[in-house]
């Protein structure tokens, strides 16, 4: 039986870098990297020590998951791990965000991740593992990115949910919580031509930083997430200790926001 990883989000960013040092975790037959770009997803192959299947899908599109049970069903591989990284945010209100947009967050950052976690589980076994990105937007209610905070929210639950219940199968899941990365991600989230929403960044960290703490993590096998940074911590901790509604004049307040 052919054991691989799926890494979601392959083509860049913290995906990337989970695909670039996968070798550091453990010896795979061969890699399946999805993400919209063909061409990146391609260059893998040179910075990937096993076999690396490139699959050019939009994981909103139902016809994608389509191709991803038929390619499973027919070769019946061992996944394992599945490391979740596809998702995109936007930085504007509610309101002027077009709903294709916010729509789209839902079903990428949460409806995506459900239904490819849902349909690998047939292909785990006992030590499989899987890798959530969720975020520290996660822990507070965030105006002006707000379906992007929520949508990392119901991440963070369901992963921590699914931990527990996956236990008796010796399955293994970890939600990893990054602030603000240096990836593409922000390519998308801010419109050049409008007025920038976030004027004020706490902190920004590597993807080798993010990817390396969830190694870390993944091999000590004790948290069911966590929260890389020093700073992102004492993020995290204000706003478990400071009323949400204190938090988010604190939010508007540093960036100015109204």
């Amino acid at each position: 039986m052919k054991n691989i990883a799926i890494i979601t989000g392959a083509s860049s960013g913290i995906g990337r870098e989970f695909a670039r040092t996968l070798s550091s975790h453990g010896t795979y037959d061969e890699v399946w990297a999805i993400a919209r770009n063909a061409e990146r997803l391609e260059a893998l192959k040179d910075d990937i020590p096993y076999p690396v299947r490139p699959l050019s899908l939009d994981l909103t599109a139902a016809a994608s998951f389509d191709t991803i049970k038929s390619l499973l069903a027919d070769e019946k591989p061992n996944v394992n791990i599945l490391i979740n990284c596809s998702g995109f945010g936007k930085f504007d209100s509610f309101e002027n965000t077009p709903e294709e947009d916010n729509l789209g967050m839902i079903d990428l950052n949460c409806r995506a991740l459900v239904s490819l976690t849902q349909v690998v589980l047939s292909y785990m076994e006992k030590g499989g593992e899987i890798i959530n990105i969720a975020s520290v937007a996660a822990f507070q209610p965030i105006p002006y990115i707000n379906i992007y905070g929520a949508s990392k929210a119901f991440v963070l639950s369901f992963s921590r949910a699914l931990s527990r219940e996956l236990m008796p199968r010796g399955i293994r899941v970890l939600a990893v919580c990054p602030f603000w990365t240096k990836t593409a991600f922000f390519d998308r989230a801010v419109d050049k031509k409008k007025g920038a929403v976030v004027k004020k960044y706490v902190a920004m960290y590597e993807p080798s930083f993010i990817v390396d703490k969830a190694w870390r993590a993944l091999k000590k096998k004790k948290k069911d997430y966590i929260v890389p940074g020093f700073k992102a911590k004492m993020q995290v901790l204000g706003v478990k200790i400071l009323p949400h509604s204190a938090v988010m004049s604190i939010w508007q307040s540093q960036q100015k926001l109204k």
